[in-house]
This record gives structure tokens, C-alpha cells and sequence, in this order.
């Protein structure tokens, strides 16, 4: 195929005006070189290395490259780009012109996210030519073996795997290196100062990775350096002032060190800076005045960092690609300007817990519609745009008077949740309260604990307080790794060591910050239970279970936990609870939980988005006798008490009745589905709906893949990683039970490789539910009947038969 195509490309540049002695020239050459390419075989020991190297780590090579056990062939030796087709891994790639074009060397090696187990082989180091090595995404453990330094190497990615032990300081003789990617590990130890040496790097990646110490002074180097992140380590000392004079960054990532203050001015000179994040000072103190300069900025995140400082100080009309600004967690003073509120492609504005004071400007944008003003000193009337309630707005804990004036503000129970919490304040009416985090229902604990529900899908600046002014709930934050990530989420699975697993089956998440307020209890000391479960990380060896959420838990203001990772604290299991306990003290009727993100822990395993604060519930118990009556109201007779408990009582065992008798009638109509289903197609997988809501985002519009005749179908992905359709019968579909298990019975039948396996089925939820593989080549009726038919057609006359008349295929024939 090589021969051919080489032999047409020299027919034509051959072609034309050309002499004909010119023309037989360039013919034979070019067959000369087709025939060396037909000759060219892979350097033998490279060959035996391959072989081995795959076979320790279980896997085979690929056929679009070993062509008749020759490795450098195929798509190794074309124009096809194996980075970006993952049909196609592991993959090679080989360069032949070598002893006038008869042996050909590995250049690239590529196992991507297959979950090898193991170490690094011995035998990497006999591929001398390697100068692309991507290793990303598996379970590889042990050290870094310090012969990757002898390589040629362009491209080195070893992210997102448990390797352990100190960087080599060898990788500093990789002087040919543009990119290194090393996030996500275990290693120990600083980074070697030998990187400093890498003149040619342009982008550099170790997050997450377990770094600490001072940041080498011999980054100072890296004048090409465009990327660099570094957050989530432990970097000691001061951001070091000759980040500034790497003029040609672009993205620059600082979160979640130990780094001191101040930030250093030099900083202004990076004009090319598009996304900038820094947090999580641990002291000192900094200035604004440094990002006036930044005009290229779409992300700026400076949270946590101990600025105090003055807005006024930045002109932020010259700031107008900005998508996204956090300064929250300052003491930033002085009054919000309303240039911030007019930037056209600000999206999301967090501003809270500082020290802001006056009130709210009277414009904003069109885009803004994510806005956290939360914790400051803010006071005065609503602007218009503030009654609106087409976008979020965070106003907890300021010095808003909710009078006459400010009765159009949509969001109810703000006036709970102002500074001082005037609600309740000197006449409390609790002395509990419990809530089943992220739930839709509640439900009595095996302690009778009553969990009050808790579903308002909280955002990016949101807040919630119930009609009962019982307890309220605010979150801030933005999965900036995830455009839609997810603030509640689902697992069906059972939870050990748990007193009440359904309790653990839905958890509340924050990209920030997330707090719990008790409002009106009784003054005096109380137990905080807290009731946390991981159950996205798996436990076996694969690069999902590396995963990390690490944040920090205030209770009244005090710190309780530094660091607290649930999975750590539950022994490196999933799917175990963990309950912490903590004494606390009202005496202003009110009771604040505070769940902070401090930078640390992964940001994207498994999925993007996924890290901050999570929690499945809590508890607030007194340690005294209480003295009201815990939100029941006060008695005004004994007649009018006699008649309350007699008609509350009948009516509870009405309601009960009802419930037992709905209850047993639906887990019959359920069990009556299964039966006739395994009568029918035998017994399909049958997925439960709270697994397949955990999977789609809870049915999330963002995954819809396509809408037919029948309903909607859904992308998804399972915990055990892999990528599924959901179809959904619609409500107004004309398709009944039948045709459901048509369907369920014909797909079972029909085993081919061009079709989507079923992999099973959903009948406890309200529509009926079909869960398939995932395929990103379109859709099987445009295969059967559109253009560009790939089935072969006896098979794809049978099929579009059976699907007109609704019968069985016989495939037999």
C-alpha cells in the first residue's frame, strides 16, 4: 500500500512539461524508494523489546500496526494520527529511513487508559529512538526508572498513575523535551533542580503529584515554558519573583501549596497570561494592583490568597475577556465597581468573603448570571436586576434590611441568613435538626432520627432555607474542569459499616465552599454528626481508584478537620461510612457547619469536575434537656390537644395503610415486570434507576444524545467505567410493554459487531428504560436505511423487515 502510494505521488510530480530523460529519473527513484519501503524491517531487539513490554503488561499489539507480526507497519509507518483514535491502542509509531530505508525505529509508544498493572520495564530502555512516550492513565507503581533520560525525547506524558519514590534527576538530560507530564502521582521528595535544564520546554504538568519544598530556582531557565501547572503540592517559601520573567506563559496554576505572601509583582509582566490560579496563602499579604496589566486573561482565579486591598485599584474595563473571576476569601475592601458587572463575557463573578461594603451596582451584564456576594458588609436596597430569577445570586450573610422595598428579591429565606441571623434570634423554637444531604425524600434513622429532605439543586451562588426556617444551606463554587458538574450526586450500591445505608446513597458536592446553618435552636452545647462516603473511587487496581478528595471541615468557626480525605479515613475503602462526632456551642440560636475546599485533592478522577467538599448527612443533637418544643406548636387547650392527637393519629394510620398497601402494590407490578420479562428474553441485566440517574447526571439535558418516536437516549457512564446510551420511553410514545420486550428480545438475539450490544434494562423507574453499549458512529437506523450503508445486506434486509413488521429476525437463513 506504502509502494503504491509513493509510486502515484511520484507519477504525478512527474507530470507536466517536463524532459522525459528528467521523467525516468524521478521514476525509477521513486520506485527505488517504494521498494525500500516494502524492505524495511524493525530493528529486531526493538522488536523483542515491544513483544515484551506488551506481554508484561497483558496486552497485544494491534493489527492497524502489525501487519503479519512486522510492528512497523500499517498506521505505524502512515499519516494516521494515533494520539487521537482511541480504536487504535496501545500504538506505535516508526520512522524507516534508517541504512538507506531497510530498518525501521520505534519513535512513539502510546498505552493510553487501559489500566496496565505494574512497573515500568526494563526493556523500555532498548527503544533508543523513543521521542513520544505516553503512559498516561493506567496503574503503573515503583520509581521512575532513570534511563528515560538517555531518550530522545519530545513528548513524555506519565500522568495520573501511582508511581512513587523521587523524580530522577536523569529526566533533566531530556534537553530535546517540549512537554512533561508527570500529575497525579505519588512521588516524594522536591523536584529536581536538573529540570531547570530543560531549555526547550513549553509545557509542564505536576499537579496532584506530591512535591514539596522550595520551587527550584532553576525554572528561572525555562524561557519557553507556556504552561505550568503546579497545584495541589506542597511548595514551601514564596512564589518565586522570576515567574515573572517567563513572559511567554500562558497558563499559570498555584492553588493548593503552602506558599507564603506576598505575590509577587513581577507577575504583571505576563501579558499572554489567559488563565491564572493561585490560592490558599498560607501568610503574608497581597496586592491587586498586578493583574491591571493581564489583558488577555479569560480565567482569574485568586482565592485565599490573604489579599487586602481595594477594587478600585484595578481598572477592570481592560479586563474584558474575562469568563470567569474569583476573589473570594480575601479582605478585599471598599465598594464593588460597576465596571466588574459590565465585562460582556463575564460569566461568573465570586466576590464573597471579604470585606465589600456599600450596595450592589446598579447594571449587569447579560452574561453574568452566576454572582457570589455572600460574607461581606454589603447593605442598601435591591437594584433591578437583583429581583430577577433567571440566574444565581449569593447574598448570605451581609446587611440587607428586607423591608418594604426589597419584598420583589425572589429568593425566599434571605432574611434568615443576614448578618446577626435576625430570624428566630431570642425566641428559638428547636433543639435539633437532621438532613439527608442531595435527597428527595425523607426518612426516619434506625436511631429515629427524622433526615428533613434536602433537593434544591444548588449552583455555582446558591442558597436554600426551608419553609419551616429550620435550617438552610449555601454553596459557591464552579467546577471549572466540568461545564456542568454535578452539586448532587447518586449510588445505589450498599454501604458498609453503615447504620442507614440509604442515608449514604445521595451525597451534596461543592467546587468551594458549602455550608449548613441550624436557625432558632435553643441556646447551649450540642453533638455535630457528620456522615460522609466515598463511592466514586474504585478499589481495584485501576487509575480511577488514584483518586484524592481532601477539604476541610469548620464547625461554629473552629477548625476541625485539616485535610480530612473520607476514603483515607475510612482505611482506602469506598462504599464504607464514616461518621465524626463534634461538640459545639450555640448561644446566639444559631449553628454554622462549614465544608472548605483548600485547593488539594485530584480534580478530574474519574470524571472532570469531580472533587471539593462532599457530604451525605448530619445530625444536631442537645447535650441538655431541652426546653421548647422543637418546632411543635404550643398548646392552646387540652380539648383542642385530645382532638389534634386523635385526628393526627388517624390520619397517620391512614397515611400508613395507604403507603403499606402502594408500597406492596408497586413491589408486585415491579416483581410482575421481572417475570414476564425472564419469560420472555430470559434474564437481562436489570439496572436500578437511582444507578442509571447516577451515571447520566440524573438525566441531564447536557447528555442527550438524540430523541426518536421512542424518547430521549442518554450518554452515561458506569462506576466500573464504561460509556453507555440510555434509551427513555416517552410519556406520549405509542410503544407499550410489548414492544419494550420486542426490543429487549430482538437486540439480545442479534450478536453482530456493527450493532450496539444491550446491555440491559430499567423497569423501577416511571418510563422504562433500555441501556446500551455506546458507539460514537451514529445511529442504527441511519446505518440500516441512510447513506453510507456498512451492514451487509442480507443482514440489513433482515433487520429492516423485522423492524417494519415488529417480528423477530431469523438470521439462520
Amino acid at each position: 500500500m506504502r509502494a503504491s502510494k509513493m509510486t502515484s505521488r511520484c507519477s504525478r510530480t512527474s507530470s507536466g512539461s517536463h524532459g522525459r530523460l528528467l521523467w525516468l529519473l524521478l521514476a525509477c527513484s521513486c520506485v527505488a524508494a517504494a521498494r525500500a519501503q516494502q524492505t524495511a524491517r524493525t530493528d529486531p531487539t526493538e522488536a523483542a523489546a515491544l513483544n515484551t513490554i506488551l506481554g508484561r503488561w497483558g496486552l497485544r499489539a494491534s493489527p492497524a500496526w502489525n501487519i503479519s507480526g512486522e510492528p512497523c507497519s500499517g498506521v505505524a509507518v502512515d499519516t494516521t494520527d494515533v494520539d487521537n483514535n482511541p480504536n487504535i491502542n496501545p500504538a506505535i509509531k516508526c520512522d524507516c529511513s534508517y541504512n538507506n530505508a531497510t530498518v525501521c525505529h520505534i519513535t512513539k509508544l502510546k498505552v493510553y487508559a487501559l489500566n496496565v498493572v505494574g512497573q515500568i520495564p526494563a526493556e523500555l530502555q532498548n527503544l533508543t529512538y523513543l521521542n513520544n512516550l505516553n503512559l498516561m492513565q493506567n496503574y503503573l507503581t515503583g520509581p521512575v526508572p532513570s534511563f528515560i533520560g538517555k531518550f530522545p525525547m519530545q513528548y513524555l506524558s506519565l500522568a495520573i498513575n501511582p508511581l512513587s519514590g523521587t523524580l530522577p534527576k536523569e529526566l533533566g538530560n531530556l534537553t530535546n523535551l517540549i512537554s512533561l507530564g508527570i500529575s497525579l502521582n505519588n512521588f516524594t521528595g522536591e523536584l529536581p533542580s536538573e529540570l531547570g535544564n530543560l531549555a526547550r520546554l513549553e509545557q509542564i504538568y505536576f499537579d496532584s503529584s506530591g512535591f514539596s519544598g522550595p520551587f527550584p530556582s532553576t525554572f528561572s531557565k525555562l524561557k519557553n515554558l507556556k504552561i505550568l501547572w503546579a497545584s495541589d503540592n506542597d511548595f514551601t517559601g514564596k512564589i518565586p519573583d522570576f515567574i515573572g520573567s517567563l513572559t511567554k506563559l500562558e497558563v499559570l496554576r498555584f492553588q493548593g501549596n503552602s506558599f507564603e505572601g506576598p505575590i509577587p509583582e513581577s507577575l504583571s509582566n505576563l501579558t499572554k497570561l489567559t488563565d491564572l490560579r493561585i490560592g490558599d496563602i498560607v501568610n503574608g499579604s497581597s496586592s491587586l494592583s498586578f493583574i491591571s496589566n493581564l489583558t488577555s486573561l479569560n480565567v482569574l482565579i485568586l482565592r485565599n490568597c490573604r489579599i487586602s486591598d481595594n477594587l478600585a485599584t484595578v481598572n477592570f474595563s481592560n479586563l474584558g475577556g474575562l469568563t470567569l473571576l474569583d476573589l473570594s476569601f480575601n479582605n478585599i475592601t471598599g465598594q464593588i465597581p460597576q465596571s466588574i458587572l459590565n465585562l460582556e463575557n463575564l460569566g461568573f463573578l465570586f466576590l464573597g468573603n471579604n470585606s465589600l461594603s456599600g450596595s450592589l451596582p446598579n447594571v449587569k451584564s447579560r452574561s453574568l448570571n452566576n454572582l457570589d456576594f455572600s460574607y461581606n458588609q454589603l447593605s442598601g436596597s435591591f437594584p433591578s436586576w437583583a429581583t430577577q430569577n433567571n440566574f444565581q445570586l449569593n447574598l448570605v450573610a451581609n446587611n440587607f434590611v428586607l423591608g418594604s422595598s426589597n419584598n420583589s428579591i425572589p429568593h425566599s429565606g434571605l432574611n434568615c441568613l443576614q448578618q446577626d441571623i435576625p430570624c428566630l434570634r431570642g425566641s428559638p423554637e428547636y433543639s435539633s435538626f437532621a438532613v439527608d444531604c442531595g435527597s428527595n425524600r425523607s426518612m426516619t434513622g434506625s436511631d429515629n432520627t427524622f433526615y428533613e429532605i434536602d433537593p434544591t439543586n444548588t449552583g455555582a451562588a446558591s442558597y436554600y432555607v426551608t419553609d419551616q426556617t429550620r435550617w438552610g444551606v449555601s454553596s459557591v463554587g464552579k467546577f471549572n474542569e466540568a461545564p456542568n458538574g454535578s452539586y448532587i450526586i447518586y449510588s445505589s450500591q450498599q454501604f458498609q459499616n453503615a447504620l442507614d445505608s440509604e442515608l449514604f446513597q445521595t451525597a451534596r458536592m461543592s467546587p468551594s465552599s458549602l455550608r449548613y446553618y441550624g436557625i432558632g435552636l435553643e441556646n447551649g452545647n450540642y453533638t455535630v454528626e457528620l456522615q460522609f462516603a466515598e463511592f466514586a473511587y474504585p478499589e481495584s487496581p485501576t487509575w480511577q481508584s488514584i483518586g484524592r478528595r481532601v477539604f476541610d471541615i469548620y464547625v461554629q468557626g473552629d477548625l476541625k478537620e485539616k485535610n480530612f480525605d473520607i476514603r483515607k479515613t475510612a482505611g482506602g475503602k469506598s462504599y464504607v461510612a464514616v461518621y465524626k462526632k463534634y461538640n459545639a456551642t450555640v448561644s446566639t440560636n444559631f449553628l454554622e457547619i462549614h465544608l472548605f475546599w483548600a485547593g488539594k485533592g485530584t480534580c478530574c478522577i474519574p470524571t472532570q469536575g469531580y472533587y471539593g467538599p462532599m457530604i451525605s448527612a448530619l445530625s444536631v443533637t442537645p447535650n441538655f434537656t431541652p426546653t421548647v418544643r422543637n418546632g411543635v406548636p404550643k398548646r392552646k387547650s387540652k380539648a383542642g390537644a385530645i382532638a389534634g392527637i386523635v385526628i393526627g393519629a388517624s390520619v397517620l394510620g391512614l397515611a400508613a395503610l395507604v403507603g403499606v398497601f402502594l408500597l406492596v402494590q408497586k413491589r408486585r407490578r415491579v416483581a410482575q415486570q421481572q417475570e414476564e420479562l425472564y419469560n420472555m428474553v430470559g434474564r437481562p441485566n436489570i439496572f436500578s434507576n437511582a444507578e442509571l440517574k447516577l451515571a447520566t447526571d440524573n438525566f441531564s439535558s447536557q447528555n442527550i444524545l438524540g430523541e426518536g418516536g421512542y424518547g430521549p437516549v442518554y450518554k452515561g457512564n458506569l462506576p466500573d467505567g464504561r460509556i453507555i446510551a440510555v434509551k427513555q420511553l416517552s410519556q406520549t410514545s405509542h410503544q407499550g410493554k410489548s414492544q419494550f420486550v420486542t426490543e429487549i428480545a430482538t437486540i439480545s438475539a442479534v450478536q453482530h459487531r456493527n450493532l450496539v450490544k444491550l446491555y440491559g434494562c430499567c423497569i423501577d423507574s416511571n418510563t422504562p428504560l433500555l441501556v446500551y453499549e455506546y458507539h460514537e458512529n451514529g445511529s442504527l437506523d441511519r446505518a440500516l436505511f441512510g447513506a453510507g450503508q456498512w451492514l451487509e445486506p442480507r443482514l440489513a434486509n433482515t433487520l429492516r423487515d423485522h423492524f417494519r413488521n415488529c417480528k423477530r429476525p431469523n438470521l439462520s437463513s
